[in-house]
């Protein structure tokens, strides 16, 4: 299988996270980038404020690698209008993905018009800019049905809403940044990727995180997934197995 056609090439730490210069965290992005080139991969998932310097280094070397980043990275809670004013920052900047992060925590609370308005306004906004739109669910947050009852609410608004462009939307498991007990998982499951992938259709899904080897990336597109979101995407690509995101 032709792999890396489904590969999200990642990098989303802070400097401060990795601990280390805001000059080393742009250097990882740019060779980021330019691995993504040499290797074909479909996309580099990156900050907001490296988008147009990912578009330069795209661009002068004639490639097809699309850019997408985050928004309301990585609680979720921020509000409905902060989040859109991300999305037009980086649409203003020529992203080609936005991958929002959904009110997950007001959903646990019941908060269901919140979510419901979030999800229309934020694909909305990406749709009418001819932008692929991403809901990042946090499956480490919930429970196996809350992934579903979710899964089902994002559809449902979609279809509702924007049906001619449901193949332009997707749900996606995980941030990799939720602190989870006990050593569990906190990126994509088997488990939950196949309830994401049946609660989802004709939406599209994307695991992120935790997919470690070129046998697991299989594995998740053979259940239905079509992107697999990976800081480890070079060595998933040459068959190598990684502790990485």
């Amino acid at each position: 299988m032709k792999i890396e056609q489904y590969l999200d090439s990642t990098y989303l730490k802070t400097a401060e996270q990795a601990a280390i210069s805001e000059e080393k965290t742009k250097q990882n992005v740019i060779d980021l980038v330019e691995e993504a080139i040499e290797n074909n991969f479909i996309l580099v998932m990156i900050r907001a404020k490296y988008i147009a310097l990912a578009k330069k280094i795209i661009k002068d070397a004639n490639s097809n690698v699309k850019v997408g980043t985050v928004i309301g990275f990585h609680e979720g809670t921020k509000s409905t209008d902060e989040k859109l004013q991300e999305a037009q920052q980086a649409i203003n900047n020529n992203v080609d993905e936005l991958d929002y992060v959904i009110n997950y925590q007001a959903f646990k609370k019941g908060q269901i018009n919140l979510v419901k308005a979030e999800v229309f306004k934020g694909t909305k906004i990406a749709l009418e800019n001819d932008k692929i739109v991403k809901w990042i669910i946090e499956i480490a947050a919930l429970t196996n049905d809350e992934i579903v009852a979710i899964t089902q609410l994002i559809h449902d608004v979609v279809i509702e809403n924007f049906e001619d462009k449901a193949q332009d939307v997707f749900v996606k498991s995980s941030t990799g940044f939720y602190k989870t007990e006990d050593g569990k998982p906190n990126g994509a499951t088997f488990e939950a990727m196949k309830l994401i992938v049946e609660n989802a259709k004709p939406l599209q899904s994307k695991a992120a995180g935790g997919v470690r080897s070129y046998e697991d990336a299989v594995k998740m597109v053979e259940i239905g997934v079509t992107r697999i979101g990976t800081s480890s995407a070079k060595k998933i690509a040459d068959g190598k197995t990684t502790e990485g995101y």
